[in-house]
């Protein structure tokens, strides 16, 4: 019989919008609590309407945006503008054991909802505000969204080409690692205190400040006085080294060589056959981002671009050398890491292989997968409704 869900019973009040709150909902939801979302009278939550398609405003239904990340909640609208939309939440907060709100710092408190409001009607309440720069301080008003956070904190730097502008990712690090993960960490912790019999606590999320205290690989090079570190290609992580880096395919795709370790280094490049470049690691006294470490990269490039992705995933998936495609998001969907129903055809596949040889005892045992090694099975080229080829 499979363990209920982890919080199961946890009852929370999603006051969230956008992006960081309604994932940091999600994520408890995902986890058994029961979820409220409380959206205003009227539009709600303009996440609806936000990357909006076509099919979805001519059927009047929230867009996808909206629908992916407050999937498994519970939705109901409250006017806080208004006394009986006040009592409602007061109400609401009395019985639920944790609430997550995303407002500017001072919002709630001017409704008369705020934190200390909340705890007199619940002293068990868990209280959980994301804000971009915090709840006090000199930036607690300004507003912000992802790119602000990420820019104050040193992160955009860090995400730079090899001429040094910085690179817009289409992956919001400050809304979901400093603004959603943080807030269920923090919220995890503290209802772990009240579980010891404490009382509920105010949790106070800073994006940009959660986002400052993740970028530690940059913390470490200014610890250490290093600024080359900082720039592209100059430190160990970021393009300075030859076994941990980017390199183009054939088919203008793109290979991911993560063999930091010695020894996945060593494998690598047994397997591409230069046995030759075993010593050629900075754990050996290469120096990174120096002029070794950067002909060598070059030499490794040339390689690489010699074949297409394809032939790289047949050749190295199965070996242990941490070295991987760069998907598409849509070849990740197709992927049997991500995608269950494309795992279970390929683990049939095997299985019916494996059931032909048992019953076959004294004929010659075929590989499971031919023409190589056994891998995911996973086909850059696209499956047809999400099916291996």
């Amino acid at each position: 019989m499979p363990s209920p869900a982890a919080l199961q019973g946890l009852r929370v009040l999603d006051l969230t919008r956008l992006l960081p709150g309604p994932v940091a909902t999600l994520r408890l939801a995902e986890m058994g609590a029961d979820v409220l979302k409380i959206e205003p009278p009227g539009a709600g939550d303009a996440a609806r309407v936000m990357m909006q398609s076509a099919v979805d405003e001519v059927a009047a239904r929230p867009g996808v945006f909206y629908r992916l990340v407050n999937r498994g909640k519970r939705e109901t609208r409250v006017d806080l503008k208004t006394e009986s939309g006040r009592a409602v939440l007061l109400a609401l907060a009395r019985d639920a054991d944790v609430l997550v709100e995303s407002f500017r710092p001072g919002v709630m408190e001017r409704l008369g909802v705020g934190y200390e409001a909340l705890r007199k009607v619940n002293p068990k309440l868990v209280y959980c505000a994301i804000t971009g720069y915090g709840s006090t301080g000199p930036f607690a008003g300004h507003p912000g969204h992802d790119i602000n956070y990420v820019a104050y904190a040193g992160v955009l730097d860090q995400l730079a080409t090899r001429d040094g502008a910085p690179v817009l990712p289409n992956f919001q690090i400050a809304d979901l690692l400093g603004g959603a993960l943080s807030a269920v960490t923090q919220i995890l912790a503290a209802l772990w205190h009240v579980a010891r019999g404490g009382d509920g606590r105010f949790v106070d999320v800073s994006m940009a400040h959660s986002s400052y205290a993740h970028n530690v690989i940059a913390q470490v090079a200014l610890a250490n006085d290093d600024a080359a570190a900082l720039q592209p290609g100059g430190g160990l992580l970021n393009g300075g080294v030859p076994c941990y880096n980017l390199y183009r395919t054939q088919d203008g795709r793109w290979l991911a060589v993560g063999a930091l370790e010695l020894k996945f280094w060593q494998t690598l490049c047994h397997a591409i056959g230069r046995d030759d470049w075993a010593e050629r690691h900075w754990s050996l006294g290469q120096a990174i981002g120096g002029s070794d470490a950067a002909a060598l990269t070059r030499e490794l490039a040339a390689i690489i671009e010699s074949e297409g992705l394809q032939t790289w995933i047949d050749r190295l998936e199965a070996i242990d050398c941490c070295v991987s495609p760069v998907l598409t998001p849509g070849e990740a969907s197709r992927h049997p890491l991500f995608n269950a129903e494309v795992l279970q055809a390929i683990m049939d596949d095997m299985a019916a292989k494996q059931q032909a040889q048992e019953a076959a005892p004294h004929a010659q045992a075929a590989p499971l997968h031919s023409g190589g090694p056994a891998t995911s099975g996973f086909v850059c080229a696209s499956w047809p409704e999400g099916r291996p080829r």
